[in-house]
């Protein structure tokens, strides 16, 4: 019983709080790696679900997991059985969500040309959310180390409300 006690008094968890305050919004900056795959939209859109409601934003919830598994269903055509990495932050007002695939940007302007055709014809549906949702989005040469090709795409606030019929 006296380990028991020992554990329960840990210094350590001194210093948490009994109430945790929820988070908000402001603090959302969410970051997660996945194998793309057959089931990684629908895990992709759930995740996104659950974090932005854990932060209280159920008015962005549709439009925003629309967009996750768009953009991972683009990143299975391109670059099937490697990884994806998706980014959610919320900043002044604005949900920007980024997702890196490792499909490396062609040497030939003509075949460049081709694959940025094929991707806008595979995001076709994201393009309709983001007008909707009175956004931004694009695609281009991810410059990070390992390239590949980032998409993203910038939803704010008070029109995502209006396409989740909120506002």
């Amino acid at each position: 019983m006296s380990a028991q006690l020992a554990v329960l008094k840990c210094p350590v968890f001194a210093d948490v709080p009994e109430v945790v305050p929820p988070p908000h919004p402001d603090d959302l900056a969410y970051r997660f790696t996945m194998p793309v795959g057959p089931l990684s939209p629908r895990i992709a859109r759930a995740s996104t679900r659950v974090v932005l409601e854990a932060y209280g934003m159920r008015d962005m919830v549709d439009a925003a997991v629309q967009v996750v598994g768009e953009l991972v269903a683009c990143a299975w055509q391109f670059t099937p059985d490697e990884e994806a990495y998706v980014s959610l932050r919320y900043r002044e007002g604005e949900l920007e969500i980024v997702l890196y695939d490792g499909h490396r940007r062609h040497g030939h302007p003509k075949l460049v040309a081709a694959c940025d055709a094929r991707r806008r014809g595979a995001l076709r549906v994201l393009g309709c959310v983001v007008r909707a949702c009175r956004g931004e989005w694009g695609f281009g040469e991810a410059r990070e180390p390992g390239g590949g090709t980032r998409m993203w795409v910038v939803l704010p606030r008070w029109s995502a409300r209006g396409y989740s019929g909120v506002g």
